[in-house]
């Protein structure tokens, strides 16, 4: 290989974890091993050694292989940013699941321990349940309804339909479940939803992800 095509060649590497600031480690820690089942791999309270201010906390946690997947950094006095929706920062992170029916089974999951999405809909692509952690970082679950990354890459690239509307339709997650034990394949359940037949019982407002 030459030099110029090493400088030229782009290695592509995948997201290994993203990093979070609280003034709630507890109710963090608390939040991401209810829902996503991330267990504490580190703390400390010297993330710098000896050379680091006091009362600066760290976790990493995770919940696969990897080291850590979330780094959460406690720091005394921060307070919420109520105008978030005019500032730059990062939006929501994402974390998929293998199926729709893992997706269901973690709703109905989370639902019980009274942890409810903030918004629920069929992408078309996707199937994506929005939450909100105790800080109000907006995280999607989602599921693929392809089950298949090219499929939904192809439908991202030429659906008319996904053109005309990227949110797709709102969904009520309870309607599919029970459509789900009644005996519907997950794409009749995906096909039904996308066509409105699974409305929320209230209005979703998707100003709630800014």
């Amino acid at each position: 290989m030459s030099d110029a095509s090493a400088i030229c060649e782009i290695v592509r590497p995948t997201l290994h974890h993203f990093g979070l600031t609280t003034a709630n480690l507890e109710a963090m820690l608390d939040w991401y091993g209810k829902v996503l089942g991330m267990t504490s791999n580190h703390q400390t309270s010297k993330p710098l050694g000896t050379r680091g201010p006091s009362g600066v906390r760290v976790v990493w946690v995770s919940n696969d292989e990897a080291n850590h997947r979330v780094a959460i950094v406690e720091l005394r006095g921060l307070v919420d940013d109520l105008g978030r929706i005019h500032h730059r920062r990062l939006q929501h992170v994402a974390f998929e699941y293998p199926s729709v029916d893992d997706l269901l089974a973690t709703y109905a999951r989370l639902k019980g321990l009274g942890i409810e999405p903030v918004l629920t809909a069929d992408h078309g692509a996707t199937t994506a349940f929005y939450y909100e952690d105790p800080d109000h970082n907006s995280i999607e679950l989602l599921a693929d309804n392809f089950g298949d990354w090219k499929k939904s890459t192809e439908y991202l690239r030429t659906s008319s339909a996904f053109a005309a509307n990227p949110m797709g339709a709102y969904v009520d997650p309870d309607a599919m479940i029970a459509a789900r034990a009644a005996g519907a394949s997950v794409e009749e359940v995906h096909q039904r939803g996308y066509a409105g037949e699974f409305p929320p019982s209230k209005p979703m407002d998707p100003r709630v992800l800014l």
